[in-house]
């Protein structure tokens, strides 16, 4: 049970059908601490949010209309792809931490003012938390066949890398799956999860049509919120992406060929504006083959044949107003989890902004999304199916629904700045399964309502924020004579409240026009989902005969995890430190966090049935009955590390590097329900290069360095060195040619949090891709 100072559960309110004795299951096990109030009643928190709408009225009412410095995070939004944003220096010269533009403080105002344009890309080394971000250029370089390779290069970021399922899936300081990490898509949450020996969840994009990658580490209280460990949002390509600078109208084509299976791979899009509107379209085809790995050897099922699109609309009602649409399209096939794969994925959004110059108060926003996930199993991929829980036909369906609005409010308390951001989130999951074995269906809402506000008092910020959230958890689920609860086997309906307050504060001190320090304490929650509260069935087993029945349990009764932790971090950025016009950026975080009641995998009883089919002096038949089923790890589990990223430049040279250490005690995740999610301790990334010919031939090469990884139970996994080499040529100003080398060394080797393919019996077979070339032409016009 939860200490009260991390939040209170409303209540797990959970009824049942009628049983042989009549009674319901909530009259077995209640929680003693579960608020008052009808069962099974969705609960609106109007409390929380005039309480929080409450103090926001009165911070305006004392205010002034003047503008205070923001503290805030990039926007996830399809806007913050714009390639640089204004920023405002005041007091001492230093860097403002707003992706927002920022007005002076005033003409009277005895403080000085300087404005200066940061690109986006440089954005993380000047806000005081961990984010970073990877632009078009990094993902055309070394992700247009997979990401993995772009989000493992950022520190304390990684991936769950499936060599069959082309879905990503974020793992953010050791924490992956069941919306532990918030992916999203243009600001959509990507919850589309299934039940097997791979990540907790999956978000299927193309690399091809990507503009860039937002990741947030630690809690986030405003929207997107609502996770354990982050959020990670992939931002697709838009209007401004497409059209080259001072012009109305243009198009954007990739062309790309790679060896080692990977094949060709096209994308067009095209652009226009034409007064106030401003349309977007693109496609993209790739059809990929089986891999060999250093070794030579084919790694089976690592193929898919993929098509994509988008379309995007923008409607400038005002100059002040503007009203947009989108949609992002996938459909891809391959095989994963044994069975032929077909996975559709549709996403639409619809925004509105509204942002009046003569009032300081209103930058209001608003967004509407609906997305729809499927999957869809054909036939084994021997052809000939397991005898039990044959997943042939089966299909795992969730559609998503959406909306989230804020304001921010910018104001001055006397002589300090504020920058007050109110907002309020909902998103709805309704998982539906055919055939669904031990993948449940049920419906899931989260609702949240945040405050975030930023005081700038000379060089200091202070940013305190608020998010309350209520989770609601539906469905129905079978529990069998074997449950570990002492509960009669029956069907059950579930209906569970959770709620929780999430606080986070951060201090910032600009003490320096180029030192930033700042220290953060934050806490959040993350509720059970569907397919842990309700998961049910038998694992498959293959032909010849069974020795071991593992049966799958619900667990209605899963408290959600909290996380309460601390950061200290620094940002530097300097010009002109070793020679005129050179740019050095620093980027590093201390962080520790306690983990509490964290989901893992339980065994429940288990029993032995023998038998001897040809006579009792025969060999015996022995069969072994083993119960596995989500549960909670009551205590503490603590999870700590440090994070540095830094990049400099001269322009004729450049260099980057990311590095992460993690040291966490969570508890062995089993590879039955998810995967292993250790960290290796140590991972770094280097890169380093020049540019020639008046800077129009580019020249480097990316080392990667990743120490062994603990697999739980003793076991490990080595570690492995790889080196990259990159180069390009600006062969006009509107045509690119590119050549990458990934693995240029032919090193044999396993990822670490890599994911056995299907059909590979021999698990000691390295998994990683051998030697491969990537040749690309990339035309804007």
């Amino acid at each position: 049970m939860m200490s009260p100072h991390r939040g209170t559960r409303l209540g797990a309110s959970i009824s049942s059908s009628v049983r042989p004795d009549g009674e319901v299951l909530s009259n077995y096990l209640r929680d003693p601490h579960s608020a008052a109030g009808p069962e099974g009643a969705a609960r609106i928190p109007w409390g929380p949010l005039l309480l929080v709408a409450t103090a926001s009225a009165l911070a305006l009412g004392l205010s002034g209309p003047v503008f205070g410095q923001e503290a805030t995070l990039p926007e996830i939004t399809v806007e913050a792809g714009q390639p640089a944003r204004v920023v405002t220096r005041r007091a001492t010269p230093r860097p403002a931490i707003a992706p927002q533009p920022v007005e002076p403080v005033g003409t009277d105002s005895p403080d000085t003012v300087e404005t200066e344009v940061i690109s986006a890309a440089e954005l993380p080394y000047y806000t005081p938390a961990s984010v970073s971000t990877a632009g078009r250029g990094e993902i055309e370089t070394f992700g247009t066949d997979r990401l993995d390779n772009v989000i493992r290069s950022m520190p304390g970021t990684f991936t769950r890398e499936s060599t069959s399922n082309p879905g990503v899936a974020v793992n953010i300081r050791g924490f992956e799956g069941q919306g532990r990490v918030n992916m999203m898509i243009d600001g959509v949450r990507q919850n589309f999860r299934i039940t097997g020996h791979e990540a907790g969840g999956f978000a299927y994009v193309d690399p091809l049509l990507l503009a860039g990658i937002d990741i947030q580490r630690g809690a986030v209280t405003t929207t997107g919120g609502g996770a354990l460990a982050g959020t990670a949002n992939f931002r697709t390509l838009d209007v401004q992406d497409i059209i080259r600078p001072g012009q109305n109208s243009g198009g954007l084509t990739s062309l790309n060929w790679g060896s080692n299976g990977v094949g060709w791979s096209e994308m067009g899009a095209a652009a226009a504006r034409a007064g106030k509107i401003s349309v977007a379209g693109a496609i993209s085809k790739h059809d990929e083959k089986d891999y060999q790995n250093g070794n030579g050897v084919t790694i089976p099922y690592t193929g898919e044949d993929l098509i994509s699109g988008l379309g995007k609309v923008h409607i400038d009602i005002t100059p002040e107003q503007r009203l947009s649409f989108g949609t992002v399209l996938y459909n891809n096939e391959f095989v994963a989890n044994s069975y032929d794969q077909k996975l559709k994925s549709n996403i639409y959004t619809a925004n509105y902004s509204y942002a009046p110059a003569a009032n300081d108060l209103i930058d209001f926003r608003a967004q509407l999304s609906y997305s729809d996930v499927e999957m869809n199993y054909g036939g084994y991929y021997t052809g000939v199916a397991p005898s039990i829980a044959d997943a042939t036909d089966r299909v795992v369906q969730d559609d998503g629904w959406g909306f989230n609005t804020s304001n921010v409010s910018r104001f001055n308390l006397g002589e300090i700045a504020v920058a007050s951001e109110f907002g309020v989130e909902y998103f709805r999951d309704d998982v539906s399964t055919q055939n669904g074995g031990v993948n449940p269906s049920g419906m899931s809402d989260l609702l949240g309502a945040y405050n975030q506000t930023t005081f700038s008092y000379g060089i200091w910020d202070l940013t305190a924020g608020v998010r309350y959230n209520e989770y609601k958890l539906e469905g129905d689920t079978f529990l069998a004579a074997t449950n570990p609860y002492g509960l009669p086997a029956g069907d059950y309906d579930i209906d569970n409240n959770y709620s929780s307050w999430d606080p986070k504060v951060t201090l910032a001190a600009q003490v320096t026009p180029w030192l930033q320090p700042y220290v953060t304490y934050s806490e959040s929650m993350r509720a059970p989902t569907v397919q842990e509260t309700l998961m049910t069935g038998l694992h498959p087993i293959p032909i010849g005969g069974p020795t071991l029945n593992l049966t799958f349990l619900p667990n209605p009764f899963l408290e959600p995890e909290y996380q309460k932790g601390w950061e200290f971090g620094f940002n530097i950025a300097k010009e002109s430190v070793f020679q005129s016009g050179d740019k050095l950026l620093l980027k590093a975080d201390y962080y520790t966090q306690e983990v509490e009641n964290y989901i893992t995998e339980c065994e429940g009883p288990s029993d032995v049935n023998v038998s001897f089919p040809n006579g009792f002096f025969g060999p015996p038949s022995i069969d072994i009955i083993q119960t596995a089923y989500f549960c909670n790890n009551f205590g503490v589990s603590n999870v700590d590390g440090v994070e540095m990223e830094g990049l400099y430049d001269t322009g004729t040279a450049f260099g980057g590097f990311s590095y992460t250490y993690t040291h966490t005690d969570l508890p062995h995740q089993g590879s039955g329900l998810g995967a292993e999610s250790y960290l290796p301790e140590h991972y770094a990334t280097v890169t380093g290069g020049i540019r020639l010919m008046d800077q129009r031939w580019t020249i480097g090469m990316r080392g990667t360095f990743v120490s062994s990884t603990d697999l739980g139970d003793g076991n490990e996994l080595a570690g492995y060195e790889l080196a990259d080499f990159f180069t390009s040529y600006q062969v006009r100003e509107w045509l690119n040619l590119g050549l990458t080398v990934e693995n240029l060394f032919d090193r044999a080797y396993t990822p670490a949090l890599s994911t056995i393919a299907t059909g590979l019996d021999d698990t000691d077979i390295d998994l990683g891709r051998g030697r491969t070339f990537y040749l690309s032409a990339r035309a804007q016009f």
